[in-house]
């Protein structure tokens, strides 16, 4: 499955900022992930809506690993725009 990065609630940023910032922001994902972005995002969303009680030990493990992974791509993503204090990246399957 593939997905998008689309970076929220900045205001007044350049749309060629606006992509640059998204693709740092995937790749540094990837870099963290590698090709189990998907997997363990889905991991992450599951335990976020049913609880962590919910979800074998295995599944358990992938939604770990995405707070760090998320917070590095971030830190990626944000460089060189400075902050705002809503501006999130959000993850869209197509």
């Amino acid at each position: 499955m593939s997905y998008a990065i689309v970076l929220q609630d900045f205001p007044n940023l350049p749309a060629d900022a606006k992509a640059d910032a998204e693709k740092r922001f995937k790749r540094a994902l990837e870099k963290a992930l590698g090709e189990d972005v998907m997997p363990i995002f889905k991991a992450f969303s599951d335990a976020s809506d049913a609880g962590p009680e919910a979800l074998s030990r295995d599944d358990l493990l992938l939604a770990n690993r995405w707070p760090k992974a998320y917070d590095l791509a971030k830190t990626a993503g944000f460089r060189d725009l400075g902050t705002a204090d809503e501006a999130f990246f959000e993850l869209r399957t197509r």
